[in-house]
């Protein structure tokens, strides 16, 4: 369960109720019952995340008015739901919702397997690309030749190489957010840029404001971290935040960290405008909450006629509310595991700090390699032919998908290295299960929620193109057919995505 027990709005429920597309009813099929139908949009709303799991539902006389139907048509919805276990009473306190004992089904994690592991089966469980070449090969060398006079010292830098710590400091000026080399730390990766931030602001038992969906990865350390998170639902399609929802969460649950995906977020490939970007700044400074912006997927823009949003740090240059963090694993190869954090000096002066008990610092030789890349035209270019890469992978999925699954329903990221699909009201998890047995592995929509969110969704990364994506969308058609045939057990969802 949640940490947290949001209350959903009578009017916010009813626009969210409402704004929900039918499915076309087949031949001869009967229109469901009011109370039904009603129920069965409120089961939608808590799988796909769009209400929290633990969320205070209207009183049944409210929601009957706002919908225009009778209370008894209310009250038996509830009692349906009540019954299928997505809904939980208590006499004179309200109703809250629930997902049912056993749900997640099993999900399929996101570990990537290793190669001898592999053999036949096709991989889409990790979002990441083989390393750009030669530029990798390049920055080793380039990285070996510069270590010398490092290996005669004891190869310690807790805040990170001076030289790199200065090279991304200018990386953030160039994008017009003036940065000292003091407001950065060099991390292990963008996961160790996470772990040390949690660990420093949010101690066990503190709340933490997250997207829903958001990266599993991410999610699970936290979670791990002790942490008790509230899920925030985006906005419909690729807009990026609802701003409504993230006021009041940050109003009434008074989050001591705020996580978020501003660019291309994983997994759904969002991008918030800039507009969207000032406001959540404002927002969580007057909740005195410190907003944690990824930018791991930042550099991985695939529309070459998009001009992005300026940075979030940009709308709090000081880094006292915005902390930021970026890697090189996703926009160059995710087994140079170097990541880095902006903050404010005092900020930075505390993860380091911090970080003797830790890791006490991040490899020299990576680094190094990272610093070549950076101080050359290697990352420019690397970055570029990685784009072009990603942006073959998207269209040969997508083709792929729109002519092997058209029940299929997502929306194409201008970047990113993620599609976020919705699976024609088949259990996700189920597919992801079936998928393994025919050699595709994916990861199901609940590794992407909070409290079992999300199973009616997989995620699928850029990672493979031409043959491969057909014949990795050929053994998701043939996984389909199992959990359709209820070969891989039960195969949809009791009603989940019945209008």
């Amino acid at each position: 369960m949640a940490g947290w027990t949001s209350a959903v709005g009578v009017a916010h429920l009813a626009r969210l109720l409402t704004s929900q597309q039918p499915r076309p009813a087949g031949p001869g099929t009967r229109k469901p019952p009011a109370y039904r139908a009603l129920a069965d949009g409120i089961r939608v709303l808590v799988l796909e995340g769009r209400i929290p799991v633990a969320a205070r539902l209207p009183a049944e006389r409210e929601l009957a008015i706002a919908l225009s139907v009778s209370r008894t048509t209310v009250a038996a919805a509830y009692e349906a739901l009540r019954t299928e276990g997505f809904l939980e009473s208590r006499r004179g306190a309200g109703s809250w919702t629930a997902v049912p004992a056993g749900n997640p089904l099993p999900a399929r994690g996101l570990e990537p397997l290793p190669p001898e592991a592999l053999g036949s089966m096709i991989d889409l469980g990790c979002a990441s690309l083989p390393a750009p070449e030669p530029w990798l090969t390049r920055a080793v060398q380039g990285a070996l030749e510069e270590l010398p006079p490092y290996a005669h010292t004891h190869g310690d830098y807790p805040a990170g190489l001076p030289a790199l710590r200065a090279l991304l400091a200018e990386r953030y000026t160039a994008r017009g957010v003036p940065t000292m080399p003091e407001q950065i730390m060099v991390t292990t990766g963008g996961m160790g840029a996470t772990d040390a931030i949690c660990h420093l602001f949010a101690g066990r038992g503190e709340r933490i404001a997250v997207e829903s969906p958001s990266y599993a990865n991410i999610l699970q350390l936290m979670r791990e971290s002790g942490a008790r998170l509230v899920p925030v639902a985006m906005a419909e399609g690729l807009t990026g935040w609802d701003l409504e929802r993230w006021r009041q969460v940050l109003r009434d649950a008074a989050p001591r960290l705020a996580y978020v995906v501003a660019d291309f977020h994983n997994p759904t490939g969002a991008l918030a405008d800039e507009d969207q970007r000032r406001r959540m700044v404002d927002a969580v400074r007057s909740a005195g909450t410190v907003l944690v912006v990824d930018e791991t997927m930042s550099e991985l823009c695939l529309d070459p006629d998009l001009t992005l949003p300026r940075p979030v740090c940009s709308f709090d240059p000081a880094g006292s509310t915005v902390i930021t963090f970026g890697s090189a694993s996703k926009a160059f190869w995710a087994g140079l595991r170097i990541g880095w954090v902006r903050a404010a000096p005092d900020v930075i002066r505390s993860l380091v700090a911090a970080r003797a008990y830790a890791d006490l610092g991040t490899p020299v030789l990576e680094q190094l390699a990272v610093n070549w890349l950076l101080s050359t035209d290697g990352w420019q270019s690397a970055v570029a032919a990685r784009r072009t890469q990603a942006t073959e992978n998207r269209d040969a999925l997508v083709s792929a998908l729109r002519r092997e699954l058209p029940d299929w329903e997502f929306e194409v990221p201008s970047g990113g290295l993620t599609l976020w699909v919705r699976t024609g009201g088949l259990s996700g998890s189920r597919i992801a299960e079936a998928g393994e047995q025919v050699g595709v592995r994916v990861p199901s929509g609940p590794r992407f929620g909070v409290d079992g969110a999300f199973e009616g969704y997989v995620r699928l990364p850029f990672t493979v193109s031409g043959a491969v994506a057909d014949e990795a969308v050929a053994r998701l058609v043939a996984a389909t057919r199992l959990v359709a045939e209820g070969v891989s057990g039960p195969s949809q969802l009791p009603r989940t995505f019945v209008a």
